[in-house]
């Protein structure tokens, strides 16, 4: 039997490799045009770098955990938009012209993956490249002499990056109100094992198969230990769906 939830991966997400260029070219801007001794250079290679290893951390929580997934990818999104709000004082503490949505410059960055695409015949995608020649398509703006151009051109990346998350995440929360988190599939999955054991008369039935299903909801249950009251220490069957379902079962 395979994974019930896929996990990994991360390295071929448009999120991922986005957020290895902001990494990478934040890095090498920090170096470059600010002074190593001061704090905001740690704040923002530390912000940059959070975006990128959250990202896939998460990726491989999520063959366990659909809340630990989801909350390592928010946190890859604030780490960025938090490095956004330092390219931007970057240019307004220093008079530095900020490109507008619809600049020629910003479109220009932003349209790299389209104009890619457009130039080659077999139909690839930035994806499909390696990290230095995607690296290589940005190069003009990410490698320039001008802080201001570097800059942009970041910021511009750090938006592309934040409304990939924005939709991945909106997909993940929707998987879960759909299809519930990891212990509900792993239920329903058990759940479908005691059937195809009951159709089948050559497998004795496990241990687990006597587990009741809760009056309430119809879920399984979980056999649990009462912590306090006049039943403390006696065992009970409660739902598995608590706290949503409270449906008990004697032992």
């Amino acid at each position: 039997m395979g994974k019930i939830r896929p996990s990994g991966g991360y390295r071929d997400t448009a999120s991922f490799q986005t957020a290895t260029i902001i990494y990478d070219a934040t890095y090498w801007f920090c170096e470059k045009f600010l002074d190593a001794r001061s704090r905001t250079v740690d704040q923002m290679v530390q912000a940059a770098r959070s975006g990128r290893q959250n990202i896939a951390e998460g990726s491989r929580a999520a063959a366990t955990s659909s809340q630990t997934e989801l909350r390592l990818l928010n946190v890859a999104r604030s780490s960025l938009e938090e490095l956004l709000l330092d390219f931007e004082d970057f240019l307004r503490h220093r008079r530095m012209p900020q490109w507008s949505a619809d600049a020629p410059e910003a479109m220009a960055v932003r349209q790299v993956p389209q104009k890619f695409k457009r130039d080659r015949a077999d139909q690839s995608d930035l994806t499909d490249l390696s990290d230095q020649a995607r690296w290589a398509l940005y190069a003009p703006w990410l490698e320039h002499v001008d802080s201001a151009v570097r800059a942009n051109a970041l910021i511009c990346l750090i938006n592309q990056a934040n409304f990939l998350l924005d939709q991945q995440i909106a997909a993940l929360e929707k998987a879960f109100v759909e299809g519930g988190g990891y212990s509900e599939q792993l239920a329903a999955a058990r759940l479908v094992e005691r059937q195809r054991r009951k159709r089948d008369p050559s497998n004795p039935p496990a241990p687990s198969d006597r587990i009741p299903q809760c009056p309430q909801c119809g879920k399984p249950m979980v056999l649990r230990t009462a912590q306090k009251g006049k039943n403390a220490g006696k065992q009970f069957w409660g739902c598995s769906g608590y706290p949503d379902c409270k449906g008990v079962v004697e032992n």
